[in-house]
C-alpha cells in the first residue's frame, strides 16, 4: 500500500519470492517499476527480529566462535552466536542474511 496515497500496488508472487523471507506486516519497502509493473521489492539493508526458535545455549560451551541457526519473527532462518536466545531481539542484514548483533532493549 502507498503511504501517502493508501492506494493499493498488486505485486506477483515470483517478484515477491527473493524477499519474501524478510517481509512483515506494517514493514515499508521500495518498489521498483518498468513500464507500470513492479518488477523488484526492495526491503530495507537491516532489520530487527526476535528469535523464535533456536537450540538452547548449552552451559560452559564458551568456545569463541560458537554458532547454531536461528529461526526470525519473519521465517527467515540466519546463523547467530551461540549466546542468544529464543525471546531476543537481533538485527540482521537482509541482504547478505547475517546476524550483525544483539538489539538494544
Amino acid at each position: 500500500m502507498n503511504s501517502e496515497t493508501f492506494e493499493e500496488v498488486p505485486v506477483s508472487a515470483k517478484v515477491v519470492d527473493d524477499q519474501k523471507d524478510w517481509l512483515e506486516e506494517g514493514m515499508q519497502v521500495a518498489l521498483v517499476f518498468f513500464k507500470g509493473n513492479v518488477i523488484e521489492v526492495v526491503v530495507p539493508t537491516t532489520g530487527f527480529y526476535e528469535i523464535v526458535e533456536t537450540e538452547p545455549s548449552l552451559k560452559g560451551n564458551t568456545a569463541q566462535g560458537y554458532t547454531k541457526p536461528a529461526v526470525l519473527s519473519c521465517g527467515a532462518t540466519v546463523t547467530v552466536p551461540g549466546y542468544l536466545e529464543s525471546g531476543e531481539m537481533i538485527k540482521v542484514d537482509t541482504s547478505k542474511r547475517t546476524f550483525l548483533e544483539r538489539a538494544n532493549k
